[in-house]
Formats: structure tokens, sequence, C-alpha cells
């Protein structure tokens, strides 16, 4: 039995399957995994995303701990509630996890780390804390929740604390504002519109049943996978792990090179940069019949061989999908080899979907 977020009782009066996650005991889908993905395409879902780990890193030095701990340049969070995405590298440039880092007043910074890496990571976070004189809390107190989809942010709405509802509709993209103990952030994983709500634990039940009396579906994980994947979006584990840099990822916009900012992993970077990276991630659309998943061998000819990362059928398309590593020079068409047979599939540059609509030609 794994470990359990404040709303798994809800998710089994729901009538959710539930898998092990990183750990956890999630719900996987409450009866339909596709009408949970087009739910949240054309209207309004909600994922307990609990499972994940805030952590809140407090002191004077927070802001010079965070430039040297991650690729990408918290410089950027200069306003309150700015939020930046980065992933946080070993020495060699290895992926230990991709965060969110919310910047909330100077001294204090919050951060989402994913559940399977979150004790690693602050491991990783605590031992270089000390040379800076910050504190590293994690907040297992919190629960998360996100709502995504074009109606999402107004159905939110009505389901928080009445001071937090003008401010968290006013929010920008990629912003967040405190009320209280609520942290309500304009963020996603979906591709599509919406809210991801921190709030306590204790809390989490009512705002939960709430947000189903104002029409929002409980979705899990496979739905949330899926319109993961159409995004374009990379999963830890999958898509990038220790293994292998960002560069090597499609992840080389989320590292920030230009000044002369000494993070971890930057000279690893800077020599596989200038040897020449020798793989990257891209996109594939399947132009046969068949399901691309994750491990498939890809033939690139004249080039080698590459593999699938993740692969799915996306419902929104109603085609294959999936990102594969593949050798650097990799373009036009490929071959994916799936049950024996290699089947014919196209390059194209993720995503696949944003806001309900086709990114790729199809």
């Amino acid at each position: 039995m794994g470990r359990r977020t404040p709303l798994y009782q809800q998710h089994l009066e729901a009538g959710a399957r539930t898998v092990d996650f990183g750990g956890w005991d999630m719900p996987v889908h409450y009866g339909s995994q596709i009408e949970e993905h087009h739910a949240v395409r054309r209207d309004a879902g909600m994922f307990d995303v609990s499972h994940m780990c805030v952590v809140d890193i407090r002191g004077p030095g927070s802001r010079a701990f965070l430039s040297r701990l991650l690729a990408n340049d918290v410089a950027r969070l200069a306003a309150p509630g700015k939020a930046l995405y980065t992933c946080m590298l070993r020495e060699d440039g290895g992926v230990l996890d991709d965060l969110i880092v919310y910047f909330l007043e100077e001294g204090l910074f919050r951060a989402v780390v994913n559940a399977a890496t979150a004790d690693k990571d602050i491991a990783w976070m605590s031992r270089h804390a000390g040379e800076h004189g910050v504190e590293v809390i994690p907040r297992r107190d919190l629960a998360i929740v996100a709502v995504q989809g074009p109606n999402a942010r107004d159905k939110t709405a009505g389901a928080l604390p009445a001071d937090c509802r003008a401010p968290a509709l006013a929010l920008e993209p990629f912003f967040a504002v405190r009320c209280g103990d609520w942290f309500v952030g304009r963020t996603g994983y979906t591709g599509e519109e919406g809210f991801e709500v921190v709030l306590p634990a204790v809390e989490v039940a009512g705002f939960w049943t709430a947000l189903a009396t104002a029409g929002v579906r409980p979705c899990g994980l496979g739905a949330r996978d899926t319109l993961r994947l159409e995004a374009g979006m990379n999963l830890y584990g999958s898509d990038m792990d220790e293994s292998v840099t960002p560069l090597e990822s499609g992840l080389a916009w989320t590292v920030a090179m230009k000044d002369q900012r000494e993070f971890l992993g930057r000279q690893a970077l800077e020599a596989q940069k200038a040897a020449g990276v020798p793989r990257k991630l891209v996109g594939l659309l399947l132009e046969d019949r068949g399901v691309l998943r994750a491990h498939q061998k890809v033939r690139v000819e004249g080039l080698g061989e590459g593999e699938l990362t993740s692969g799915t059928f996306s419902p929104t398309l109603e085609r294959s999908i999936g990102l594969a590593r593949v050798p650097a020079g990799t373009s036009g068409r490929v071959q994916v080899e799936i049950r024996g047979k290699l089947l014919a599939a196209r390059v194209v540059k993720p995503p696949f979907v944003r806001h309900g609509k086709a990114q790729i030609e199809l």
C-alpha cells in the first residue's frame, strides 16, 4: 500500500480505480479516461496532485541559493507571484528533476517538485542550503488541486475564499497570488487554461466538493498523461531523468547560459554543446495504423536508432503521437518498430494540441 493524499477517500467514493504512482495510491480514472480527457479540453476537469511536494525556501540567501541550484535564472523572478519552469541538475548535467519555482517575497520562494523525486530533491536542496544560510521546508501540510480547461477559471473562482476570487481571476499566465493560507497559480500541465491551487490539507475535501458542485469533473492520471503529451510537456522519469541533460530533452529553453552565472551542471552543458549534442527530443505522429508507446525503437535512415520516451493515442487528434529521443540530425520521416513491424511516422514540433486545437498538420 502506498501513501495516500487527503482526498483518497473521496476518490474511492467516486468510483476511482487507483494505481501506484511514485509510491502513492492515485486515481488513474473514474470510469472513462477518454471522457475525462475531453472534459478538460472542452469544459473543466480537476486533478488531485497532492502527491507532488511543495517546498518553501526561506532566508536572506534564498535567491543566491536558487541561482546556484537551478538551470533557469531566478533573476527573472522580479515581481511577487511570478513563476519559473526550470530543471535542477547534477554536476554532470543530468536532470535531477523539473519543477516550478515561485517568488513570494524577498527571502521566500516556493517550489513544487515531483512526487517520485521529492525525497531526493529535498536532500539535494538541503545539502547545498547550508552555504547560503537558507531553510528548505517541505510542506506536507498542504494539498494541491489542479483545475484545467476553457471554463476552469470561472468555475474555480466561486469555490475559492471570497478574498481570493478577484485576485485569482486577474492573474496573468505563470503568476500566482497568496490569499492567507491559500495559494493560486495560473499554471498547469494540460495545455489549457486553469489554476493550480495549493491549500491546507484539512480544507481540500471541502474545496473538491465545491468544485464538483460547480460542474468540474474529477480526472485521473490517465487523462493527465494524454493531456500533457498532447501539450508536448515532458514527464520526469520518461522523457528525461538523471541520465540525460536538458539539451537532449527538448528543454534547452529552460537553461539560462547567456550570463556568467555558475549554476550546478553548467560546465557539463557547455562541454556537451561544444562537442555537439548527440541526441534531441522530437514529436512523432504515426502515419500507419498502430499506437506509439514508450521504449519502441525508432529507426532513422542514415543516422541510426532512437527510442520513444512517451507515446499514446491522442483523443483530441484521433491519431497516435509520441515523444522520441533520436539522433540530432533527424528530420522528415522515420520508422517505428511496433510488434515486429516497421511503421511510418513523421517528425513534428510539439505541442500537438494547445487550447483544444491541433497545432500540427494532420
